[in-house]
């Protein structure tokens, strides 16, 4: 994946939502919110974290199985640069075949137990949406969730019975 696909001029798109990009953060970076506490972005670079962590993430989490990108991207190279940024690391790598009922559990732990704001990544920030819409489909309602994803960009309306049947978890 080309750094060209990776990062893109976020102004546009944060203009879109009438929101400020967060502060501290490169505008070529595509973080985008879905909660106050919670943003998705596409695959991000080691040399990202430190503006991340200058944006007040306080977590990252790594969606992207390692077998999808080359070494130079693996969880451990981006986990060693989140440490040093002093950035709390969680690697919870998803593939669309193991998004079930434990994949969403361990995500929401995730988030939930970060002392701020999180952000989390997969290859476009899709794995990382569903995650959080079928994880809070029940508490902030399916309607809630399908908003905040299609105004970060990420149409989920047709996961709609998948996120009723996780409403009712």
């Amino acid at each position: 994946m080309s750094k060209a696909h990776i990062f893109q001029d976020t102004n546009a798109y944060h203009a879109r939502l009438d929101i400020a990009p967060p502060n501290g953060l490169d505008q070529r970076m595509d973080i985008r919110p879905l909660s106050p506490d919670h943003a998705v972005s596409p695959q991000i670079d080691p040399a990202d974290l430190p503006a991340i962590a200058a944006a007040g993430y306080v977590r990252v989490i790594c969606n992207r199985p390692d077998a999808e990108i080359p070494p130079s991207h693996h969880a451990t190279v981006i986990e060693d640069a989140a440490r040093a940024a002093g950035l709390d690391f969680v690697n919870h790598p998803v593939t669309h075949p193991t998004m079930g009922p434990q994949a969403i559990d361990r995500q929401m732990q995730a988030i939930d137990g970060a002392p701020g704001p999180v952000l989390a990544y997969c290859a476009s920030g899709t794995r990382c949406s569903m995650l959080w819409a079928l994880g809070r489909a029940g508490a902030l309602g399916i309607d809630e969730v399908l908003e905040a994803t299609g105004k970060a960009g990420y149409d989920l309306a047709p996961l709609r019975p998948q996120l009723k049947a996780f409403s009712g978890r």
